[in-house]
């Protein structure tokens, strides 16, 4: 696992990687700093029947305005057959308004089981397909939702499984990487850095539970993951960009 750490790359040519979006904040300042790093990217997502399947539209704004929307792929998924989870099971209804210390204090209802599990194996077995190493997601600890697959010994131990499991395991030239740049950052400190990279934040969604409003999808604002979000804008001087 390489955490905020610069990966080596090939003189004169371009090092591919993979890049898993999801729409939100995290995810797009990730895919900034991969290309600003010098990579190929080749954008990753997953409609996996989820509650807020509009962040896929989300993703796509941003790929065109990078030029890239072609290398794109998604893979559907039905996690609704899994459910147990906010996000996929309409039973089961979104936390709302609850403050950073209470979505700390325990998994929330809006983990879906083992989902960076299945998105980083997707990912892993199509960057093999490509013959890519390098694989880069959004994932950090600071002011996150209490997600186990968000944590740094999960990372590194998904990224050896991986390794052990694909043809690399026996080339010693070889080896996947997974690439958690923002890990031990808060969603302040990801802004920033997303600003200095110049994210465009307007063309993020963060947002859970969206309500339809005048015909216009919007985000609720009191969903965790709305909270989070407009407490990292504020905390990086703004009151932040609302999804266009």
């Amino acid at each position: 696992m390489i955490v905020g750490k610069k990966a080596e790359k090939p003189a004169g040519s371009k090092k591919k990687a993979m890049v898993l979006c999801s729409g939100g904040l995290d995810s797009t300042t990730v895919l900034y700093f991969a290309i600003k790093e010098g990579f190929e990217v080749y954008p990753v997502s997953f409609e996996y029947k989820q509650r807020h399947a509009v962040e896929l539209a989300f993703v796509k704004k941003t790929l065109e305005k990078l030029a890239i929307v072609d290398r794109w792929i998604v893979f559907h998924l039905d996690f609704t057959q899994i459910g147990a989870s906010a996000l996929t099971d309409a039973k089961i209804a979104v936390p709302q308004g609850r403050s950073p210390s209470e979505m700390e204090a325990s998994i929330p209802a809006s983990y879906v089981p083992l989902r960076n599990t299945i998105f980083l194996t997707y990912a892993a077995a199509y960057a093999e397909s490509k013959d890519i190493q390098d694989i880069f997601i959004g994932v950090n600890v600071l002011d996150y939702s209490g997600y186990p697959d968000c944590r740094p010994r999960y990372i590194e131990s998904i990224e050896q499984t991986l390794n052990l499991g694909s043809k690399y395991v026996d080339d010693p030239a070889k080896k996947l990487t997974i690439h958690a740049p923002l890990i031990n950052k808060s969603k302040a400190g990801i802004i920033q850095l997303g600003r200095s990279l110049g994210v465009d934040y307007t063309l993020t969604w963060s947002c859970y539970n969206p309500i339809i409003k005048d015909g216009r999808i919007e985000p609720c604002g009191t969903c965790d993951s709305c909270i989070l979000r407009a407490k990292g804008f504020a905390e990086a001087g703004s009151s932040g960009e609302r999804p266009s």
